[in-house]
Parts: structure tokens; sequence; C-alpha cells
């Protein structure tokens, strides 16, 4: 029979007015765009009149999440960087020279004296004096060494130690290598984000590309020089002493003090003292690492100077708090539990191993950790973006229209009926993208106009076996109801085939590839949606009503 409960018909026109409801703000693009950046505004440096005045322009109870525009919409920059990762090993080995040196000299009397030889860049090359002593060398040098903290790196250490005549030669593991290059490109990433967000723009793209390389594309700046100039600029870095711990931020931090959120705990505030103890230029490396309980932590280190001031401090103040501050928000207060000499120490917590390596690259983020070399770089003008604007509106437009004259002259009432659901099928994508947050891009506009034929093809299936079904002198309503049970299984098959190579695209693909992906899947879904759901309600509604004793198809 054919028939749609109530229930049904409320659950199918709810989730249409629902994703029309998310699509509607786009139609008011820069009224909503507006009303966002004031609210953005007033929640990160307080409200003034202009700003209330901003963030009245849209309803606060109507939905305000945007599709947002590409830089190929919008203009703005692309950069293609390649990571030097060679040069963070030459560091690494720089830094580890102080401890072998230090573990040698209590060993002086069996290896004699001890001199760093010059080596190639990433390899550590000590000569000794007594090369009979070189098992107690190695011996001692090997017990430097820490588990990689890594997932794929799993029980191996970061160094190995080998002997060479009178020479002992250090450098990284492989696995270590692995791991120092994942953390050397999600460090460089972390930096290259906070930078770019500084500025605020919107939706900027920053993603890493095979082994060493990471896109950049920021839409709505000016030019790549600009940023390439925004991404050099240095985070800045601090240690300051914790006054005290608030719920709320301060009115009055109190005289030479300071108040700053903290990162991670939501509503926490911070008051420290406005002079820190040392500061980031003085940081020479953090690491994730594990404790003595076999805990995630991270172990850090100060050059001398730095070390002296961090080893005073820490030796005058145990039991105090200790903020690290990065860009005036508090990334970690440890507790200090005992003097700290030598420059180095260790933070511990309720840290994962990939809570750990963040902690790690956030304490690293003052600077980049290794020179980029720009690849590609291209500056696109707002009026290009404006131009592809346009020209994907007539290609929508041309495909809408075809589409709807075809169905209308092909097969009547029932086209019509198609053609309602094709236009709520394309407020619903919109809406969908609006609620994920997605970037449109000219690939995506390219994914929406595919979506608009492939939205009818399922109805035409329908409708197609409709006619035949009239055809055996089956009644109207039997013929509508055998028509989509049989085509449904066609329906089914074509799009999940088409959604699977979407998501292949998604998955494999970068940039332009993925935009067209998500259009694309997305579009599958609310066309089935649509075809299978929305257009047989409206059939039933209208059958319902009208009673034909035939139909024509």
């Amino acid at each position: 029979m054919l028939h749609i409960p109530l229930w049904k018909r409320v659950v199918i026109f709810g989730l249409v007015a629902l994703g029309l409801l998310f699509a509607m703000p786009n139609l008011f693009y820069s009224r909503v765009e507006q009303h966002n950046d004031a609210v953005s505004a007033i929640e990160a440096q307080g409200a003034t009149p202009e700003r209330e005045a901003a963030a009245g322009v849209w309803p606060s109870w109507l939905p305000s999440t945007l599709v947002n525009l590409g830089l190929d919409l919008r203009g703005g920059a692309h950069l293609l960087a390649e990571v030097q990762v060679e040069d963070v090993y030459e560091e690494r080995m720089n830094g580890y020279w102080p401890e072998v040196r230090d573990a040698l000299r209590e060993v002086r009397d069996e290896v004699g004296t001890i001199r760093r030889q010059d080596s190639e860049p990433g390899v550590l090359r000590v000569r000794i004096s007594r090369p009979e002593g070189m098992a107690t060398a190695l011996e001692v040098v090997r017990a430097l060494a820490r588990p990689v903290v890594s997932l794929s790196g799993a029980g191996s250490n970061d160094i190995e130690v080998a002997g060479q005549g009178d020479e002992i030669v250090v450098q990284l593991t492989d696995a270590e290598r692995r791991a120092t290059d994942n953390r050397t490109l999600q460090q460089s990433l972390e930096i290259i984000r906070r930078r770019v967000d500084e500025v605020g723009t919107r939706e900027p793209t920053i993603q890493r590309q095979g082994e060493d390389r990471i896109l950049i594309q920021v839409p709505g700046i000016g030019s790549a020089d600009e940023l390439k100039e925004l991404i050099g600029t240095t985070a800045k870095l601090t240690f300051h002493p914790v006054v005290r711990r608030t719920s709320e931020p301060p009115d009055n931090p109190g005289a030479r003090n300071v108040a700053y959120p903290s990162m991670d705990e939501e509503g926490v505030w911070y008051v420290l003292e406005e002079t820190p103890v040392v500061s980031g230029e003085e940081l020479t490396d953090a690491q994730p690492a594990f404790d003595q309980n076999g805990s995630p932590s991270v172990t850090f280190r100060f050059n001398p100077s730095g070390g002296r001031k961090f080893g005073q401090y820490t030796a005058e103040n145990v039991g105090s708090l200790f903020a690290i501050v990065l860009d005036e928000e508090v990334i970690s207060a440890p507790q200090i539990r005992e003097a700290i000499p030598g420059g180095s120490g260790q933070i511990t917590g309720s840290f994962s191993v990939e809570e750990s390596t963040q902690l790690a690259v956030l304490l690293r983020a003052g600077a980049l950790p290794a020179e980029m070399t720009f690849l590609e770089e291209r500056t696109i003008g707002p009026e290009l973006g404006a131009d592809s604007i346009e020209a994907g509106k007539i290609a929508c437009i041309v495909a809408f229209v075809a589409v709807l004259v075809f169905m209308g002259l092909s097969y009547g009432w029932f086209g019509l009926l198609a053609n309602v659901a094709l236009i709520l099928n394309i407020g619903m994508i919109f809406g969908l993208l609006s609620a994920i947050g997605a970037t449109l891009t000219l690939p995506g506009i390219a994914g929406i106009v595919l979506t608009i034929g492939m939205a009818v093809d399922a109805n035409v299936l329908v409708f197609e076996r409709i006619r035949e079904e009239l055809k055996t002198a089956r009644g109207p309503s039997r013929a509508i109801e055998l028509g989509y049970e049989k085509a449904l299984s066609a329906i089914l098959d074509a799009n999940i085939t088409t959604f699977i190579t979407a998501t292949i695209l998604f998955l494999m693909g970068s940039g332009p590839v993925r935009g067209f992906a998500v259009t694309l899947g997305l579009g599958i879904l609310t066309s089935v949606f649509t075809a299978v759901f929305v257009t047989r309600a409206l059939i039933v509604i209208w059958f319902d009503r009208r009673r034909p004793k035939t139909i024509e198809v």
C-alpha cells in the first residue's frame, strides 16, 4: 500500500528543514561573517559598543556557520615549503656533546683526555687518548641512550654508539630519525599555524605533504611575500613564577604581575610575575621522554646562562608552581619538587605519548626547528577569486535550469516534484557544508554541478520503473510502490560505488582534489535521501489528496 506513516513524514521533512536552516546563513554571507568576526573579537579582547553593534546584525539564536571559501575563491597566498630536517640531527648531536663529555670525564682514568672531532652533520665524534679504554667509554656513552618516544619506534633507543680506532662515533638511530622527522614537521606545522592564526585569517589550510613538505594556503592575505614574513616571526616563550591560580580573569592582578589563561584548562587563569625567570631564547631543546616510573614526560634543556638562572630559582622555590608561557598562554604550570641544577629538567604528569610529544612541540615552538625552503609560491588576487565564484554560479545555474527543464518535459507532474526535491537537495548540501565547517573550492563547485546531474538520475530510475509497472495494467498506487521498491537496489549500487570513489579521492588526494571529494560525497548522501524519501513523500502526499484513477509519467 502506498502509505508513509506520519512519524516518518515528520522525520523526513524535519531533516530537510534542519539542512535548510543551516544553509540559510550563506544567503546573508557578509552580514553573518561580520557577526562572527565581532563575536570572536568580543571573546578574545572584550566587548566594545562597535563590536556589540556588529555582533547584533545577525540573531544569536540562528545558526551562524558559513561555508568557508577556499583560496581559489577568496584569493590569498599559496606556499609549498620543504623542511630541512637534517638540520635537526646536527642540533641534537650538539646537544648531546655536553652529556657525553661529562660522562666520559667520570672515567677519565681509563679513557684519558677527551676531545670532540670535526665530523659530518648529524654525527658526533669524540677522540680519547687511551684506546685501550674504548670498551669502558662505549659502555658509559651507551648508558646515555633514551628510548624512542613514538608508537612505531617502541623498544628502540635514540642513539647508536660505535668505536672506530680511538674515536667514539655517536649518531641517531633510524627509528629516532623517523621520530625526529615527524616531530620536526609537527613542530613546524604548530608554529606556522599559531603565526597564521594571529592575523585572524579565515580557514587557512596548513597540512603536511609527503615526508618533509608543508602546504600553506591562507585566504585573504595580501601576497606570498607577506605570508613568508609572517611565518618567519618568532614565538615568545617565557618561564614565570606563579603568584596564584584562579577560575576567572582577575580585574587587578597586582603590581608588576600579569594574568594569562591556561591553554588546556578551560576557565583557568594564572596570575604570574611580569618578569620571567628564563626566556625561550635560552631553551636549547625539549624532547618527549619517560620518567623513572616509565610514564611519558618531557625533558628540556637550557643553555649555560639559562641553566644557571633556572637552577638558582628552583633551589630557592621548591614546592612552588612554575608557569611555562607561550604567546601569553600558560601551556603548563608544573610544581618544583626539587632543585634542578645543570640547566635541564623534566615535566611529568598524566600524559599519554601523544600529549608528551605535543607538549615538547609547544615548548620548542619559539622558533622554527629547521630551515624551510619554499619550492612553490603563488599569490591569487581577490578579483580572480570573484571571477571564479561568478563562473561557478553560471555553471550551477545552467546545469540547474537544464535539469529542471528536462525533468519537467520528460515526466510532467512527477518531474516537477523531482525538481522540488532537487532544489531541497542543493540547500541540504550547503547546510551540511556549513554544519561541518567545510571549505568550498572551485573543484568543490564542480562536485556540486556533478551532483545536480546525479541527483535526478535516481528519480529517472524510479520513474522509468513506474512506467514499466503501469504497462502491466497495475493500478497507479501499486505501480508507484513497486517502482520505488524495484529501483532501490540500482540506486544504491550506483551511488555506493561513486561514494567509495569520493572516499578514496578524499583519503588519497589533497587540496583541490579533497574539495571535490567532499562536495561529491555529501551530494551523494543528500541525493539518495531526497530521491528515495523526499520525492516519494511528496508523491504520497499528492496521491492521498487527489486519489487519481490513472497517472501519466
